[in-house]
């Protein structure tokens, strides 16, 4: 039924791949080279490419881009100001469904997501991605641009949304007849921003693991490295080296992992994990790897919410479960993060010297008070958007070990802001989040973490039920709202349902003791 519905929309729209005035893709393409005249933006380049090609790619952070479907490419950058540029590129298939799908970024780039680009012509999108503003992964590009920061923050998307729509209607010879965007991490929190911000840019937005309050979070990110004893965990009594690192991450499973009714390796809700890391301390256990008491005490402040000077929260607690997928990496290295330390150098303070063990809460209230670009993107009045039609899908994985870990608690927390600030109990009818245990960062993990979120690889099911993208399509173009989506693993044939927040999911017993399945309770 969910394969038919897809079929069936895209029959409606197949009209819309017509080149009646050029005879083919081909010469349509090439047309445009002289055909299109668009405000501050120079064409780069235009042209044909067939599927199965491989093509060179803008920018420096990867070489090469495999091309799916046959597309008409179409390379230009935009003027933002006088002292910033947008990068980016079309890649428009032969086949249109008359849908426009714009991308997002990732950390601090600076990256063109070529996969991306081409997941989403390969699904008959007509795509557009940018470099953010600015190329490669580091912020150094931020040190005394403030327009570079702006559109990092909020302008390069909506720049892809103009810009993008206007060469696809010069290209197909009609307007695009719904508009989507799909980002994870960076692009959650963009997506997030373009729904504040830009309303009418998109009718649908897929923001994944959104980096959203982000001053915040970039703090509580060196607060966790800074409770065992970063930037000089040599010095430190606190810190917890990799193989602790496997015997806390084991200790939380022997405690936590039964919650959810079964022992499978995931703490399906981290939130009812009780995490009790005294039970590793030594003395208490006869494990040979035991914890002192200082590394018991820096593992209770990393399981509990960061909190301001009036007791209210900052950020919330680190996921219990997650820490198996940081081994070793992040703030628990022990290291100062580059993604932390360029953001913080090159955009708060404009000093590249800082030395980091001055850093401290003062650090945090400025960056509140400077709020680089707007970067923030902590805000709950998403009624404009509500208001046309918009509809907002959201997905976090909650084993999140991001370099800069983004908490699944925080995607509850916009939730919750938004819920408030609406006035609305339930955000149903336009904003809904999938909250899915064992999924890492956007993808991967112990868990059924592939739903088409991303890119080919995590479209393991071309369906609706299976897929958040087509799911998000049959919502804006169907009206039918996804309650559930399935996840595969990647062994690509174990499945589980996601719930949609607040439904939790649970292990339901059948008939014969060792046989069961997860449903989705309230």
């Amino acid at each position: 039924m969910e394969l038919s519905r897809i079929f069936l929309s895209s029959l409606l729209t197949s009209n819309l791949t017509l080149f009646s005035d050029f005879g083919s893709p081909h010469a349509a393409c090439l047309s445009l080279k002289s055909k299109l005249q668009l405000e501050n933006t120079t064409i780069i380049d235009v042209s044909y490419v067939p599927g199965g090609s491989r093509v060179a790619t803008l920018g420096t952070c990867d070489p090469i881009a495999h091309v799916s479907a046959p597309i008409c490419r179409v390379q230009f950058f935009t003027n933002t100001s006088d002292t910033s540029v947008v990068h980016a590129e079309a890649w428009l298939p032969d086949q249109w469904y008359g849908r426009f799908l714009a991308q997002g970024n990732g950390g601090l780039g600076g990256c063109i997501f070529y996969d991306h680009l081409d997941y989403g012509s390969s699904m008959h999108f007509a795509t557009v991605a940018s470099n953010n503003g600015h190329d490669g992964y580091s912020g150094a590009p931020f040190l005394d641009h403030p327009e570079v920061i702006n559109d990092f923050a909020y302008r390069a998307i909506h720049v892809e949304a103009v810009i993008g729509k206007q060469i696809v209607e010069a290209y197909y010879g009609r307007p695009h007849a719904k508009s989507y965007y799909l980002g994870c991490s960076t692009g959650g929190r963009q997506g997030t921003q373009a729904a504040l911000k830009y309303p009418e840019d998109f009718d649908g937005i897929l923001a994944g693991a959104p980096a959203t309050d982000f001053n915040h979070l970039i703090h509580w990110s060196y607060m966790l490295g800074q409770h065992i004893g970063a930037p000089h965990p040599e010095s430190s009594p606190a810190f917890i080296p990799p193989e602790l690192w496997r015997a806390v991450a084991a200790e939380v499973m022997r405690q936590c992992d039964a919650i959810d009714g079964v022992r499978d390796g995931i703490v399906t809700e981290p939130d009812l994990c009780d995490f009790r890391p005294e039970a590793l301390l030594c003395g208490r256990t006869s494990r040979s790897r035991c914890l002192t008491e200082p590394q018991v005490e820096a593992l209770r402040k990393i399981y509990s919410p960061l909190y301001g000077d009036n007791s209210e929260v900052i950020y919330p607690r680190y996921d219990p479960g997650a820490e198996s997928e940081a081994i070793p990496f992040g703030p628990f290295s022990g290291e100062i993060g580059d993604l932390f330390k360029s953001w913080v150098q090159n955009t708060v303070l404009n000093n590249t010297d800082f030395d980091f063990s001055q850093y401290g809460p003062e650090h945090l209230k400025l960056m509140d008070e400077i709020n680089p670009g707007g970067i923030a993107t902590f805000n709950g009045d998403m009624s404009t958007f509500r208001d046309r039609g918009g509809k907002f899908l959201s997905y976090h994985g909650r084993v999140d070990p991001a370099s800069i870990l983004i908490a699944s608690g925080n995607s509850k927390r916009v939730y919750n802001l938004i819920s408030r600030t609406l006035g609305m109990s339930s955000l149903a009818s336009f904003y809904r989040l999938f909250l899915v245990p064992g999924m890492a960062h956007c993808t991967g993990g112990p868990g059924a973490g592939r739903f088409g979120q991303l890119n080919a690889p995590t479209n393991a099911v071309n369906a609706s039920s299976h897929n958040i993208l087509l799911a998000l399509v049959d919502w804006v173009e169907g009206g039918v709202a996804p309650n559930t989506i399935i996840g595969t693993k990647d062994n690509g044939w174990t499945r589980r349902v996601h719930c949609r927040y607040p439904q939790r999911s649970v292990w339901k017993k059948e008939k014969w003791w060792w046989k069961g399945k997860f449903v989705c309770e309230e």
